[in-house]
């Protein structure tokens, strides 16, 4: 393997679909208010997620290479990181570079839509620079803020950025989305570290499955993950979401089952496995399905 394809590894390619399905709640949510954003600026929002997205990632496997956890970690298709700074180490200085990168093209972006929309862009873009910035180091230190960082990242800083961005209104409808989106990413993050657990604790992250235990967290992984459902549903029954945002409680019933399953899979990798498979098209088609009820 080139350095090249290492780096674009390193990038994890096949977890990006998440940023632009969290940018896009905000660019639906501006068309749901009768706003008809510019092309160019609908596209750098999307864009700008997804460099945000890599950039984090990049820099989280440099991290994780340089302070020995890729080396004793149990890679997992969906947790682990990416394995291919063990594989081509020449490769750590791209990474580096190319998560730099990314993140000086975010804050250009970011610069942009400041200088198109004022102080708003400014509070949540620099929110965003410093979770990108202090994730792997420092809030992985962190129980709590380790759980919320990630959602905060994709929820209100994504979600709202990219609405403020398209000059559409802050409302009760952004807001929910926004919650919806921290409560699944929250959630994400904490069941993907549960087959990390022992290979963190060793490195001295101190996140809530190493401070829990990895059935509390189990528990807790439910709690936001039917908490999401919750919000969507009580949203659209009382007309602060769009009626056809119902359409995003389709997936109810694979989150009930990741929820009833988990703690019996916890010590057995192949059923964790499918737990965490079933549980990224969980949250990857909620969120599609609530931009296109947003949408409707």
């Amino acid at each position: 393997m080139s350095e090249t394809v290492a780096v674009v590894r390193a990038s994890r390619p096949n977890f990006l679909i998440l940023a632009p399905l969290c940018a896009g709640l905000g660019v639906a949510i501006a068309w749901q208010q009768g706003h008809s954003p510019a092309l160019l600026d609908t596209l750098l929002v999307l864009i700008g997620a997804v460099l945000a997205h890599a950039a984090v990632n990049l820099l989280n496997e440099y991290d994780d290479f340089k302070s020995g956890l890729d080396m004793i970690t149990r890679r997992t298709p969906f947790s682990g990181g990416s394995g291919a700074l063990p594989e081509v180490p020449s490769a750590a200085h791209g990474v580096l570079l190319a998560g730099l990168g990314t993140l000086g093209l975010v804050i250009a972006i970011g610069l942009y839509f400041l200088w198109l929309r004022g102080l708003p862009m400014l509070v949540l873009g620099a929110t965003g620079v410093i979770l990108v910035l202090t994730y792997t180091r420092w809030i992985t230190r962190s129980p709590w803020l380790c759980l919320l960082a990630p959602g905060i990242g994709f929820g209100p800083v994504m979600v709202l950025g990219g609405l403020i961005a398209l000059g559409a209104e802050l409302n009760t409808t952004a807001l929910i989305s926004s919650g919806v989106a921290l409560l699944l990413v929250s959630e994400l993050l904490l069941i993907n570290q549960i087959p990390d657990a022992e290979a963190d604790r060793k490195i001295g992250r101190k996140h809530l499955v190493i401070t829990l235990g990895a059935k509390a967290a189990a528990r807790l992984v439910a709690t936001l993950l039917l908490g999401s459902y919750v919000l969507i549903a009580a949203a659209t029954f009382s007309s602060a979401l769009p009626p056809w945002s119902f359409l995003a409680l389709a997936p109810l019933p694979g989150a009930l089952w990741i929820s009833l399953r988990l703690p019996d899979a916890l010590t057995r990798p192949d059923a964790l496995n499918q737990v965490l498979g079933l549980n990224v098209a969980t949250l990857l088609s909620t969120l599609a399905l609530l931009i296109v009820g947003l949408s409707l």
